[in-house]
């Protein structure tokens, strides 16, 4: 007898979603790997006042991005080790009705600065931003070995992040001892231009990566490429996080240098052979 795919119906849950790449990144692996598998969008701008995951019929995993990675936490049954400790979820898994909160952002995040910028200092790094991303890759970096100083404004975002992950935090990006900094904000993002803070504390030792790909190009990256530093685009961050989502969802083994070629392609770098 023939074996019978298994159908994975997955979504990203978030705001202002409509230039994600994560749908034709994901299908297009999926299509490599010979799965059944369609990846949709759920923007919070299109949904009912109090929507939650639950209402979501017939989808066997979500995404989660801005701004709901640590807001859809109540609605989970369990989360993983790792989204425990970071108070925040990229991926959900359901199994016969229960929701199992992920995050796959951390891996993600430095799977791709050790691809992107294998050489990179990581004695102390800036991280901008207190939210979601910057709790996966503050926690990514600690783990690696890094002395992580955490900037937000907001004073009780910052100090949670603190308390659950033993970083530093700052109300303000200083740069003078640090090897790198990365931005974990939505700003460059667009719909959010602008820089996160002055480039003009960069300096040519010093590398700088942004969560960021839409667009690859942000305003930080730009200004620090002109001040003589490595830069990482948040292309980097997105191919690996969504190969070990793929991972999470379905238990097969994506090939990243593929997935990196379909990014590729996607953003206009290379063409389709």
């Amino acid at each position: 007898m023939s074996e019978v795919l298994v159908r994975h119906r997955v979504a990203l849950v978030g705001a202002d979603i409509g230039g994600s790449l994560s749908p034709a990144l994901h299908e297009r692996e999926a299509a490599a790997l010979g799965l059944d598998y369609t990846y949709g969008l759920l923007d919070l701008d299109d949904l009912p006042p109090g929507w939650t995951l639950r209402d979501a019929v017939g989808l066997t995993g979500f995404n989660v991005t801005h701004p709901v990675k640590q807001a859809v936490i109540p609605q989970l049954d369990d989360l993983s080790p790792d989204a425990r400790a970071l108070g925040a979820v990229n991926t959900v898994t359901i199994d016969g009705g229960r929701l199992t909160g992920h995050n796959t952002d951390h891996s993600g995040f430095l799977a791709g600065l050790r691809h992107g910028l294998p050489d990179a200092e990581l004695g102390r790094v800036v991280v901008v931003g207190a939210g979601g991303a910057g709790s996966a890759v503050a926690y990514a970096l600690a783990n690696a070995g890094a002395a992580v100083t955490v900037v937000d404004p907001d004073a009780a975002r910052r100090e949670a992040l603190v308390a659950r992950l033993g970083v530093s935090a700052a109300a303000s990006v200083v740069l003078a001892d640090a090897d790198g900094v990365v931005n974990a904000s939505p700003i460059g993002m667009t719909g959010h231009p602008g820089v996160p803070f002055d480039p003009r504390l960069l300096e040519p030792r010093h590398w700088v990566a942004d969560v960021v790909y839409r667009p690859l190009e942000t305003e930080l990256l730009a200004a620090a490429r002109a001040r003589g530093c490595r830069v990482l685009d948040g292309g980097a961050m997105l191919v690996a996080q969504a190969a070990r989502t793929l991972e999470v969802l379905t238990g097969a083994t994506p090939d990243l240098d593929r997935m990196r070629g379909h990014l590729d392609v996607l953003v206009g770098r290379t063409t389709d052979e």
